[in-house]
């Protein structure tokens, strides 16, 4: 193999890999991913796309290796490879951040018409549960609530939020969190909260960023 040759070859397997990163869709598919294993029906639900779709950006993240398959029963199961495609879905992130401020000010239009409040720091959140100084809810769906949550927290999926909200202390600070930056569903549970008479902040970082700074996780 010459020099050229082995440039080449290299070069077409990292484009591979851009390349699957290289859709809006897919990256949501990593995103919803990187809380744990999911089912195409869930993720076509997840996304709001259709089966058929579903299954095609999926075969192309499986052919990049970034993601994996196991059958359980009827169903196809799909899971991320393994953690480095966390790391470089998080990379990408803070690069557009830097890169496009029309990310930062989306961004921060969105969660500032949800709340006003600025959102809470892992060490400080950390801080304030070891005091049971606040009330932490995870309002993702409760499968990903079982793959692994913050200690603490309480499975209050923002579906059943309105139904479940007489559960929670009037006199404590609430803190919701879900998948990430650029996840809503804390937003939204921030909002329904705050309507209410709650007061409620968003703690920004998802499961496996508060795990990478050395957090406790529970399963």
């Amino acid at each position: 193999m010459t020099g050229r040759e082995f440039k080449d070859l290299t070069f077409h397997q990292f484009a591979m890999i851009a390349n699957a990163f290289a859709s809006p869709k897919r990256l949501e598919l990593i995103d919803i991913l990187s809380q744990g294993g999911r089912d195409v029906d869930t993720l076509a639900h997840e996304t709001n796309m259709n089966f058929a779709n579903t299954s095609r950006h999926l075969q192309i993240l499986k052919n990049a290796k970034i993601v994996t398959s196991r059958k359980e029963g009827v169903r196809v199961v799909y899971a991320l490879a393994n953690d480095e495609v966390v790391k470089c879905w998080r990379s990408l992130q803070n690069l557009s951040e830097k890169s496009a401020s029309e990310i930062r000010e989306t961004a921060r239009l969105f969660f500032e018409e949800r709340t006003a409040l600025e959102p809470i720091s892992p060490p400080e959140l950390w801080d304030k549960l070891k005091k049971d100084d606040v009330t932490l809810i995870d309002v993702r769906p409760r499968t990903e609530y079982l793959s692994g949550h913050i200690p603490n927290a309480i499975s209050m999926p923002l579906k059943e939020l309105k139904e479940k909200m007489n559960e929670l202390s009037a006199v404590k600070d609430i803190v919701a969190y879900c998948r990430g930056p650029y996840c809503v569903l804390a937003a939204e549970a921030a909002k329904i909260l705050s309507q209410n008479g709650f007061n409620v902040v968003i703690l920004k970082e998802d499961v496996n960023s508060w795990r990478a700074k050395g957090l406790p996780v529970e399963a």
